[in-house]
């Protein structure tokens, strides 16, 4: 099932939260290691068993010189993400891990953003962060019991140490903290885009300046018709001379208030990308 479009912000800024959790998850070998149902010859030495052999300690020094599978927590040499998986397969787990969690929120919180949470105390009251894992259940509790069996299947969990809910409270509440995270003023934004580049051409070598994504001549219209909440008309993309021209002539005021008011749905048009590309393209001769 396809998800819904008012949906799609809400379910990158979740995957985004998850994968910063897994990449520090398996970036970090485990102190304590699961002990191997599979294998008799190597066992893993415990920190406070005595040296009693060369051998064992060689053992012991190699354990500490480089990440082995003994040292990882996934129960199986056979699948590993930390050294067995490339960035591909990591994305796929973060889309299935992130897709099936997702789907499971409460309704309210897949298009919540910021302005309804501030202007409501219930949501407020309801939300209070930190999540700790005795939390998780109730904001998911039809999750897919397969999300739990995949994360200990790669040693992302390990019970009963930590549990699916406790791997998911840090992941929800940073999602939550971004959610109910003031987006920052237009003129804050200004240093980042100096460093990026104008937002359509990508050129950061020349002056920008910033463009109404909802020109201001359509402000009074888009509230009386209810095309914009008053808190998004300041919204403004950074644009260099050349690309604000071209926008106020490829589309009318009303027009780009209506269809075109995300530097993204601009850039969906066959016509934007060609201009993007060729003005990329130019630079000045140096005098």
């Amino acid at each position: 099932m396809a998800m819904p479009e008012d949906q799609h912000k809400n379910l990158e800024l979740f995957q985004d939260c998850l994968s910063t959790a897994l990449i520090e998850k398996i970036s970090q070998p485990q102190s304590k290691p699961k002990k191997r149902t599979k294998s008799t010859k190597k066992r893993p030495v415990s920190v406070s068993s005595p040296s009693k052999s060369k051998a064992t300690t060689t053992r012991h020094d190699d354990d500490n010189n480089e990440t082995t599978a003994a040292a990882t927590p996934s129960p199986s040499a056979t699948t590993t993400l930390d050294d067995e998986t490339t960035a591909e397969d990591l994305a796929d787990f973060t889309d299935y891990i992130a897709t099936s969690t997702f789907q499971s929120l409460p309704p309210e919180l897949k298009t919540l953003d910021y302005w309804t949470y501030s202007k409501s105390p219930a949501l407020q009251s309801r939300y209070a962060l930190p999540l700790t894992g005795a939390d998780v259940p109730g904001l998911l509790p039809t999750l897919d019991p397969s999300v739990a069996d995949s994360l200990a299947a790669y040693g992302i969990t390990r019970e009963p140490a930590q549990g699916v809910d406790e791997f998911l409270a840090p992941v929800l509440t940073a999602f939550l903290t971004a959610l109910f995270t003031a987006p920052p003023p237009p003129s804050s934004t200004r240093d980042v885009a100096l460093e990026s580049g104008c937002e359509i051409c990508g050129r950061d070598w020349i002056g920008l300046n910033y463009h109404h994504l909802i020109p201001r001549f359509v402000h009074a219209k888009a509230l009386k018709r209810g095309w914009h909440r008053e808190e998004d008309l300041q919204n403004v993309a950074w644009l260099c001379g050349a690309c604000h021209k071209f926008v106020h002539r490829f589309a009318d005021h009303e027009e780009l208030a209506r269809k075109y008011y995300t530097v993204e749905l601009l850039m969906q048009e066959e016509e934007v990308q060609r201009w993007a590309g060729w003005v990329g393209r130019l630079r000045w001769k140096g005098r």
